[in-house]
């Protein structure tokens, strides 16, 4: 069966990699990874591109410059300076919009998605569709160097997965699921996991991969990479139980000051960052092909894309 698999000529004399399948487990401990973006009872998606620094120029310009000359045009107007505060707030103004406006319209790389109802794949690609069916997906997970001019040798791994654009079975295309970059061997096994939990368990499953009702465990992953500023909440969070602890004595050290400091700081930085992101997702989802879209819905046809080339090559 190895010998068949898609990858095994390309994976031939590498230790360490690993040929995947849908239907059989590779012993690895679940785990979700940063990119998974959303998850929901019918689909999971998957950040792909650049996407995920969607809305940093926004957050900087808008959060940054616009922000302090906001404060600046209050103090102008507190002095009586009403021709500076005006100059200031419009300055402000198209600091923030503009690169808002800039970032919201431009393309945005859509996202890999899995269609649990369907059991497929989806990925787009310079406006053409791919996909694979999940069952049989031909799919490796493989580790590699990187060598740099200001850095030592690192290792990576990536999660690949084949295939083909639609209509067009010869055409085919390799995709990494996920960022490679960081990970390793272990870590991308143990998303293939996650992925197949999810295809055969799911929607909602337990740590150990087990079929639950409730989407605590699943919602607690994602909210945890959802949103930019989370860890100023959840440094709060520690402040507070350090409060509680030494019963309001000594409980804020230096480094936790810094950090709350920071925090309201960046704050405006992360909320427009977000913003930003929030837009151009929406926006960018409703691109996709009909064929994908009411394949989504709870209530959209049932067949696969695979299905539907058959039928038409009948």
């Amino acid at each position: 069966m190895i010998a068949t698999h898609p990858f095994a000529q390309r994976l031939h004399g590498s230790p360490e990699s690993r040929l995947l399948y849908a239907e059989q487990t590779t012993g690895a401990a679940l785990l979700c990874i940063p990119e998974v973006e959303e998850q929901t009872e019918h689909y999971l998606a998957i950040e792909h591109g650049d996407s995920a620094d969607r809305g940093m120029l926004t957050g900087a310009l808008g959060g940054g410059l616009g922000c302090f000359l906001l404060v600046m045009a209050f103090i102008a107007y507190c002095y009586g300076n009403d021709q500076s505060a005006l100059q200031a707030l419009v300055v402000a103004a198209i600091s923030i919009s503009a690169p808002f406006i800039w970032e919201v319209l431009r393309p945005m790389p859509l996202p890999i998605l899995l269609n649990r109802r369907t059991r497929e794949l989806y990925f787009e690609q310079d406006g053409e569709l791919y996909h694979s069916p999940w069952d049989g997906i031909a799919a490796a997970a493989y580790s590699f160097a990187t060598v740099g001019p200001y850095t030592a040798g690192m290792r990576h791994a990536a999660l690949e997965a084949l295939l083909h654009r639609y209509g067009h079975p010869q055409e085919q295309v390799l995709i990494n699921i996920g960022s490679p970059i960081g990970k390793s061997l272990e870590m991308q096994l143990g998303f293939w996991e996650y992925l197949r939990t999810y295809m055969d368990k799911g929607p909602w499953f337990d740590a150990q991969g087990n079929h639950t009702e409730s989407d605590a465990f699943i919602q607690s992953l994602l909210t945890a990479r959802q949103r930019k500023g989370q860890w100023t909440r959840l440094q709060w969070r520690q402040v507070a139980k350090n409060y509680r602890a030494s019963k309001g004595r000594n409980f804020l050290s230096a480094s936790d000051f810094m950090l709350l400091l920071g925090g309201v700081l960046f704050a405006p930085f992360n909320a427009l960052q977000n913003f930003t992101y929030a837009i151009a997702k929406r926006r960018a989802r409703s691109q996709w092909p009909a064929r994908v879209k009411e394949r989504l819905r709870p209530d959209g046809p049932s067949n696969r894309l695979v299905d539907l080339e058959r039928a038409v090559g009948q």
